[in-house]
């Protein structure tokens, strides 16, 4: 009987400790992931510089966003070349997250060539179905020295970047996005949602596409897949991924969350080095 009782309340304090773990540790344990990101054509000026993305900020009732603002002020002292956001900024309910997101913005981190981002579905509003909203939106990160691409593009020290407005929202248009594709640019693509590179849409596109929208799940059981994952295509979890046609996605785990909640799955910054495609 005291064996079992043992037993019991040893798989309940483990229980309660990893509980504990998926609550207040792991969704507040950034990793800063440093990766290579050879682009052909890119102009020798840019050989070398940094490249940081952030994506799915969260801003909301959902956690405690002062840990966003501390995560900012860490990334700013990195002094990035070039950032680029790649949506969800709020996880939004109503007026207050324009609000909540303004406090942030305040620490937004920006770099130093320029910033730019894109819009993700939790932008658009309940539903993904309140223009006004992305509007705003747009306008606040504006504001504050973001440029947003809604499907065009901008070049930045001879990177020309393309930026998709969300798949699911109701300004999507990729093929206006990549009417204007040269292939003879140094070129990087934004996309939030990545079951967009599933689309016959892309004009030949060859290079480097950027996206979050998963989270990696938030959580991951070890050595298999995650359960839940918000895209059509399972294969598109979270991390670098060959397209096998000249395309290299990568999806970002997310800085923020949906929900106070990860396993195995800890929320990123990614910083990749510019080289040259050889």
């Amino acid at each position: 009987m005291k064996r079992r009782k043992f037993i019991g309340r040893s798989v309940f304090g483990i229980g309660a400790l990893a509980g504990l773990y998926t609550w207040q540790i792991e969704p507040f344990w950034l990793e800063f992931v440093k990766k290579k990101m050879p682009i052909s054509n890119l102009p020798k000026q840019l050989v070398g510089k940094t490249l940081m993305q952030i994506s799915d900020v969260h801003i909301g009732n959902r956690f405690d966003y002062q840990y966003i603002i501390d995560s900012f002020k860490e990334a700013q002292l990195l002094e990035p070349d070039i950032v680029v956001y790649t949506g969800d900024y709020v996880s939004y309910e109503n007026e207050k997250q324009h609000k909540q997101l303004e406090e942030v913005l305040a620490h937004v981190v920006k770099g130093k060539l320029g910033t730019v981002g894109i819009l993700g579905n939790h932008d658009y509003g309940k539903n993904w179905a309140e223009p006004l909203v992305a509007d705003k939106i747009t306008n606040q990160l504006e504001k504050a020295g973001v440029s947003i691409l809604r499907n065009h593009q901008i070049e930045l020290e001879g990177l020309n970047i393309i930026g998709f407005d969300d798949y699911w929202g109701l300004n999507f248009d990729a093929e206006k996005a990549m009417k204007a594709y040269n292939d003879s640019k140094a070129n990087l693509a934004l996309c939030h949602n990545p079951d967009v590179c599933d689309l016959d849409v892309w004009n030949g596109y060859q290079g480097w596409i950027l996206s979050g929208h998963t989270h990696g799940g938030q959580c991951k059981p070890p050595f298999l897949p995650p359960p839940m994952l918000p895209v059509k295509n399972k294969k598109y979890s979270s991390g670098e991924i060959d397209l096998e046609d000249g395309r290299t996605l990568y999806i970002n785990r997310a800085i923020g969350h949906l929900w106070q909640i990860r396993f195995n799955v800890r929320p990123e910054i990614t910083i990749f080095e510019l080289e040259e495609l050889v």
